[in-house]
């Protein structure tokens, strides 16, 4: 991994130490890596006994642990993006906003548990709005195939 730049955006104005959030990011940027070769693809034992230590940390139904998969999905969707490329792929972005869907369904689900309706109500606009865009996505996706036909500019 390259060596923090002090020209970085992601530095604590007036210090030459990079902002906590960017610190969290690399030690997730180890952390995941490390899961990910420790676990083999479709291997139960192995994602059963991550789940395990997981559970044994924070619980298995706790809000911190319904945050935390709230984060994940929002950092798994904005990294499916592909933030680095001029324009995101259908298929790439059909996923990403299938992430988005089930971070703010959850996300409303914790605001209904809160009693906050309004944040119910805002959660359930965006997760409405991203289902729209993965439609509109996977039609973009089957057109490119041949599978269907473009539709008109109106």
């Amino acid at each position: 991994m390259p060596a923090h730049s002090a020209k970085s955006p992601w530095k604590i104005p007036g210090s030459e130490r990079p902002s906590q959030g960017f610190e969290l990011g690399v030690l997730l940027a180890k952390a995941e890596p490390e899961i990910t070769a420790a676990t083999r693809l479709g291997n139960d034992q192995d994602e059963g006994e991550v789940l395990l230590g997981w559970i044994e940390q924070v619980g298995p139904d706790s809000a911190l642990s319904t945050n935390v998969l709230v984060n994940r999905l929002q950092r798994t969707g904005v990294q499916l993006m592909g933030l680095d490329e001029e324009e995101t792929l259908p298929g790439r972005m059909a996923s990403a906003m299938a992430m988005a869907v089930a971070a703010d369904t959850l996300g409303a689900h914790l605001h209904f548990q809160d009693g906050d309706v309004d944040g119910v109500r805002k959660g359930l606009g965006r997760a409405e709005t991203a289902l729209i865009e993965i439609q509109r996505n996977i039609h973009d996706l089957r057109v490119a195939i041949g599978d269907a036909e473009e539709e008109p500019d109106e």
